[in-house]
């Protein structure tokens, strides 16, 4: 759904991206591209196939349909060996680091398992990269030989995200990597994050609820609702000029921004039972006959910005 910046091809473009489990339709045709450097922020209530695409597309589940282009190759068409070769390059950091990281092993083992998965270097050089990644951090080389339940949530987060960058990948998907956190930590891994990526020049997709999380990461916004991206583009221009209604029910609900159109009301329906025409309509405050019958296409809205809603088809 997103357009292309004045860049060569994208680290990642994903096309017609789809997930159903039986009956419940998780992302339905999600589509977008991602430039190497760039943050691009994924955003939406709970509900909305956030964390469902970021899983996607590190094949940690498989999709029903769809295709998944990275540094120019198919992930989808990779055999199991192949996927786990490619795996070095796409590092994710979820939310709870707790489910992610081993409670019986160290620190330092954490960290450099991945390395010793992928074959790098050896038993002193990953110890010592593990060391060095703990200063990025912000964390004591003493972190090394204790374990991840010694720390608070903010640490052990870092230790998730010193582990995600251990194979100096191309691509982090963090998936709402500070959500769990206090309000107060949240900031210092935000700020960490934003450092890492500029020091390492890693490309990030990042996952989140709170819109104003998105603001302070990222440059490129997608809006997604009930499973699809119903609003995408650089990040100024959808803060300034919000296009579908969703999106701007959404910044309503941010504190310090006057209401310029009334709150979203109700609940996201359910993924198994998708509203026919535009999933949106049934809460829409604008929604019109047309809305129950036809799902509304992506439309260009301003440079790089699009939008799906039938309201813009009278736009100039």
């Amino acid at each position: 759904m997103t357009a292309s910046p004045d860049q060569a091809t994208p680290i990642l473009a994903v096309q017609d991206l789809t997930k159903r489990f039986g009956p419940v339709q998780a992302v339905r045709g999600v589509s977008f591209q991602v430039w190497a450097g760039q943050t691009f922020g994924i955003v939406g209530e709970s509900g909305s196939g956030k964390s469902t695409t970021a899983r996607l597309l590190l094949r940690l589940i498989e999709p029903t349909s769809g295709e998944v282009q990275f540094q120019g190759g198919d992930l989808l068409a990779l055999a199991a060996r192949a996927m786990r070769e490619q795996r070095r390059h796409l590092q994710m950091v979820f939310q709870d680091p707790m489910g992610s990281l081993n409670p019986r092993m160290t620190v330092g083992e954490l960290i450099a398992e991945p390395m010793l998965v992928h074959g790098i270097g050896t038993a002193v050089t990953r110890r010592q990269r593990a060391q060095a990644l703990l200063d990025e951090v912000g964390l004591p080389a003493s972190a090394l030989t204790r374990f991840a339940h010694e720390f608070s949530g903010g640490q052990r987060q870092r230790i998730a995200i010193a582990r995600a960058l251990a194979t100096e990948p191309a691509l982090v998907v963090a998936d709402e990597p500070v959500s769990a956190l206090d309000v107060s930590v949240q900031a210092q891994v935000l700020n960490l994050l934003l450092d890492l990526k500029d020091r390492h020049g890693t490309t990030m997709v990042f996952i989140s609820h709170d819109l104003r999380v998105i603001e302070f990461m990222c440059d490129q916004v997608a809006v997604m609702y009930l499973g699809e991206m119903v609003e995408a583009g650089p990040k100024a221009q959808v803060f300034a000029a919000p296009q579908h209604p969703y999106t701007r029910a959404l910044f309503d609900s941010m504190p310090g921004r006057g209401a310029a159109a009334p709150h979203l009301q109700g609940e996201i329906p359910s993924p198994s039972a998708v509203p026919s025409g535009c999933a949106f309509r049934t809460r829409c405050p604008q929604a019109h006959a047309r809305c129950a019958s036809e799902a509304p296409a992506s439309r260009s809205v301003g440079a790089g910005h699009v939008a799906a809603c039938h309201l813009l088809d009278a736009a100039p």
